[in-house]
């Protein structure tokens, strides 16, 4: 894996909390349930970008019947009597780089019918990246303002009435935002934005999270800006950066075993370890790496 190109386009966003208030047992379709909308993200590329910057101005999510009778993917659910929930609706302008390693920002908390929601809308505008040279990149965000970036949860997400269930929304700027030519060469020409977001159950999801550092006079330091990569069949899942205290977190990885490694230029990359993803839980995985001798790299985590 090339781990300096890949570093330099991870971004994550969005974790939406939905928790159904306790006041019932009772799990009939018309009760509803208490929905608190969070966001959070992880640095993209954390040592050229100044700031990432989005505005949300409404979120909401589509309500199917608990017959099983769920439409297909590419219908349209409002001809068939399957209407959209409005979340949130009033601007909210966030810099995505201060809601690193598990950090969240509300969005809405609001009652919502209790059912399978299989499809939410995600409607921005003002989006862009400052880069700490100075320039800055506005981005048009396709129908992002007119009808949402639409983003499906399969399965489907079940709120019943009196019981709490949680969804991850996962902003992948690694795939969203592309860089024309090398970022930080010459032939640098801005950035494509097409935004890829995938959804994950938090009921069924964990996240994984540790630290990351070296030994200095047999000292264990932190590493800042260690890499650290959950992969499954042979391709990253998600990663995240870690932060001065070498601490990091990698939230909404749906439950099961994958391979994770640490990496950070100037050091030896660590060894692949196997790490089981445990749903509604942390799994810990601390990773201490060696310096590469063949480089000038500080081990002072800088």
């Amino acid at each position: 894996m090339n781990a300096k190109l890949f570093a330099r386009f991870l971004f994550a966003l969005s974790v939406l909390f939905i928790g159904c208030a306790e006041d019932s047992m009772d799990r009939n379709s018309d009760q509803t349930g208490r929905l608190t909308v969070r966001l959070t993200d992880a640095p993209f590329p954390y040592d050229l970008v100044a700031e990432a910057n989005v505005t949300v101005f409404k979120i909401d999510a589509r309500r199917v019947s608990g017959d099983g009778d769920e439409e297909e993917a590419n219908g349209d659910s409002e001809a068939e009597g399957k209407p959209f929930i409005t979340l949130m609706e009033e601007e909210i302008a966030v810099n995505l780089l201060t809601l690193v390693n598990g950090v969240t920002q509300e969005l809405a908390d609001l009652e919502v019918p209790a059912g399978s929601y299989d499809l939410v809308r995600i409607y921005v505008k003002g989006v862009s990246l400052v880069l700490k040279s100075g320039q800055t990149f506005d981005f048009k965000v396709p129908s992002g303002a007119q009808t949402g970036i639409k983003v499906f949860i399969d399965p489907s997400l079940e709120v019943v009435g009196g019981l709490s269930a949680d969804l991850l929304l996962d902003f992948d700027l690694s795939k969203s935002f592309v860089a024309r030519g090398n970022i930080d060469g010459p032939g640098f020409n801005g950035f494509l934005f097409k935004p890829v977001i995938r959804a994950s159950n938090t009921s069924t999801a964990g996240t994984l999270s540790g630290f990351t550092g070296t030994l200095v006079e047999e000292v264990e330091t932190a590493l800042e800006g260690t890499q650290v990569s959950v992969i499954a069949a042979d391709t990253v899942y998600a990663s995240a950066f870690s932060d001065a205290d070498g601490k990091y977190a990698i939230m909404g990885i749906q439950a099961g075993t994958y391979r994770a490694v640490a990496e950070k230029e100037g050091f030896f990359s660590s060894d692949t370890v196997t790490v089981q993803i445990v749903p509604a839980n942390k799994t810990v995985q601390d990773f201490l790496l060696e310096t590469d001798p063949g480089t000038t790299e500080s081990t002072d985590g800088n």
